[in-house]
């Protein structure tokens, strides 16, 4: 069932005018009273009904807002013109809110794709586009979209990992605009059949669940100083390769393939020690 736009007339001037018959009704059923005329009597307090019955026609709509329209079950169509309206009094007026929402899911505990339970949570903003299939379609469409938005979650962040062990890899924690792109695409294919479009669905929180938060910890700190010591091997590498091409061009001094080795040696570990290292002074001759 798709949304049917249909416009109501203006209820102003019927609100004037049923205003002004009633007011008429009630003067010409005093002067029937007085008259003692029983068939005026019975006639104006039919109209006077029927007027009355004629006001409970008249309803507003709010700014991005819609008016679902039923009249005994079938759906007549929406109106989202605002204003006072005025309608079928017979017609059933369900409200249904047009504004930008926003969610937030709670923090749930998932598996990543490597096994490792993870706290996350998500920020959904929605709204409704098609009020026929948010009020027909689904029982409850604000709570369908918590609870979908909440499935979709859970589904997404079983399909990728905390933490990325290679660079081409899609992580939670490091491709955030990649994550929420899809998260945002697996949300509203789960709401299109409630008439909402989802605007935006980003992770407002994520961590490891608490009982494998300190080893994790760890993980990423070695992980951190293994890529930091490959760093500086590859400059140090590369700082004794300069010294040794210059020590030769130049001339400096002739070293032979053992004097070479203690050389790069020695280098090495200035370079790539932790610590300050503790010069030494040969006194002797480059042989001793």
């Amino acid at each position: 069932m798709q949304e049917r736009a249909i416009k109501a007339a203006h209820g102003i001037p019927i609100l004037i005018l049923l205003i002004a018959v009633l007011i008429v009704t009630v003067v010409g059923f005093v002067a029937a009273i007085r008259a003692a005329s029983a068939p005026g009597v019975i006639g104006l307090a039919i109209l006077a009904a029927l007027t009355a019955l004629l006001l409970a026609g008249l309803f507003i709509v709010n700014p991005n807002e819609g008016k679902v329209l039923q009249l005994f079950g079938d759906y007549r169509g929406t109106v989202k013109d605002p204003g006072l309206r005025w309608a079928n009094p017979f017609l059933t007026k369900k409200r249904v809110s047009l504004r930008i929402r926003n969610f937030e899911t709670g923090k749930l505990k998932v598996n990543d794709s490597y096994g490792n339970p993870v706290d996350i949570a998500t920020v959904v903003v929605w709204k409704v586009v098609d009020t026929a299939e948010a009020v027909f379609h689904v029982d409850d469409y604000v709570d369908y979209v918590h609870v979908q938005s909440e499935a979709a979650l859970r589904n997404l962040a079983t399909h990728y990992p905390y933490d990325a062990h290679s660079e081409s890899e899609i992580s939670l924690s490091r491709h955030t605009s990649e994550i929420s792109a899809k998260l945002m695409v697996e949300v509203q294919d789960r709401l299109a059949k409630a008439g909402v479009q989802v605007i935006e669905a980003r992770i407002s929180h994520l961590a490891y669940a608490p009982e494998i938060a300190a080893a994790m910890l760890q993980r990423q700190q070695a992980s951190a100083v293994v890529a930091a010591r490959q760093k500086i091997v590859e400059g140090a590498v590369g700082m004794v390769e300069m010294a040794l091409e210059q020590l030769a061009e130049k001339h400096v001094v002739e070293l032979d393939e053992e004097r070479r080795a203690a050389m790069v040696s020695n280098l090495l570990v200035v370079l790539c020690s932790d610590r300050h290292t503790q010069p030494v002074v040969n006194t002797g001759t480059l042989h001793n």
